[in-house]
């Protein structure tokens, strides 16, 4: 069973999964919403019979109950990755936490299941940039742990810790199956549902609508694509030897940096930017920017390096260059933006009823 499965990852987790020939249970808000699962039918029709779609809700108890009866896998990628929100608890939070409690509930209740995936993140490894001058070789490993997030600092970062807390807090109460967590660091490239809500999408929009012509804040990512994301989670859930956690991450950069990579194909038609914003400047904006100063004076200036070898090792990633992942995604959100705005142009069809009638 796939949590999330019409989302950004879950939906190339499910691809992944059927084009090995796995026959996949696909736990969807609305099975019924055509908008948001026709992706999914598309790939199904390419492996005919081998994907059914549940409705499932991450804060009701028991709601990945029947969606899971049966199956030997779980793999867990649903929670929201939003980080301007209005009620971290209530956005963030909560289904981060809740969910994780609710898929593991049901986990335990159903007995053909033995390993589980869980889509941690680099995030819970790591709270801020200048937590890094307190690790051991100012570097993200497979131990480090987020110790300076909160829910009023950073709380999607403290959303992800305290669900991984909790699911290794119930892998350790029984014998049956066995958890394994991925955690990607900042995931880029193409996505197969036609309205990606990732905050991905919208930083990278940032960068090609560019807001940030006059200089990008100077914060160390470190970056991913998403297939690469997806495969690590297909080789968790079936490699024998696959356990604990991993980091999932191709090459460490900053804002800049992902913009660079979009000069070669794009450099022409876009404003992108080609300096640093001067850190004192980022700061002063800081609100406008929808950053807390607090996160500028921890973030900006510094590097972030992690170390995803064990990855490469394990579970046999090989991971592409980000500057192929940022090409291929912004290609789409120009396409996508092109298409938009024709249909804006598009003279209306008189025989049809206004936008909006009912």
């Amino acid at each position: 069973m796939v949590t999330g499965a019409s989302g950004y990852l879950g939906s190339w987790v499910v691809a992944g999964l059927l084009e090995a020939g796995v026959s996949v249970h696909a736990a969807v808000r609305d099975p019924q919403d055509a908008a948001r699962t026709a992706h999914l039918r598309a790939t199904e029709e390419r492996s005919p019979g081998r994907l059914r779609l549940f409705a499932a809700d991450l804060l009701r108890e028991g709601s990945y109950d029947e969606a899971m009866e049966g199956c030997a896998v779980v793999i867990h990628t649903a929670s929201p990755f939003i980080r301007s929100v209005a009620d971290p608890h209530r956005d963030l939070i909560a289904p981060a936490l809740e969910g994780t409690r609710n898929v593991l509930a049901g986990v335990n209740g159903t007995p053909s299941v033995r390993r589980v995936v869980l889509t941690s993140s680099i995030a819970a490894m790591c709270g801020d940039a200048a937590d890094l001058e307190d690790y051991p070789g100012r570097i993200v490993g497979e131990e480090s742990w987020n110790t300076s997030s909160s829910p009023e600092h950073e709380p999607y970062s403290y959303s992800k810790t305290v669900a991984e807390r909790l699911a290794w807090q119930m892998a350790g109460t029984q014998e049956r199956w066995q958890l394994v967590t991925i955690h990607p660091s900042f995931i880029l490239g193409p996505a197969l549902n036609a309205a990606p809500t990732s905050d991905s999408f919208g930083i990278v929009g940032r960068i090609l609508a560019g807001e940030l012509r006059a200089g990008a804040p100077d914060i160390g990512i470190s970056a991913v694509d998403v297939r690469e994301v997806a495969q690590a989670h297909i080789a968790a859930a079936f490699l024998p030897r696959a356990h604990g956690r991993y980091i999932v991450s191709a090459q460490d950069t900053d804002l800049l940096g992902l913009a660079r990579c979009l000069r070669p194909r794009f450099g022409r038609g876009l404003r992108l930017p080609r300096r640093y914003a001067p850190r004192g400047l980022v700061l002063a904006l800081a609100p406008r920017l929808g950053l807390t100063r607090r996160y500028v004076r921890r973030n900006v200036g510094y590097a972030l390096r992690v170390d995803a070898s064990r990855s490469r090792r394990e579970l046999g990633i090989r991971y592409r260059p980000v500057q192929e992942s940022m090409e291929a995604m912004a290609a789409q959100i120009l396409a996508r933006a092109a298409r938009r705005h024709s249909d804006r142009m598009t003279p209306m069809d008189t025989d049809r009823p206004a936008r909006g009638a009912r």
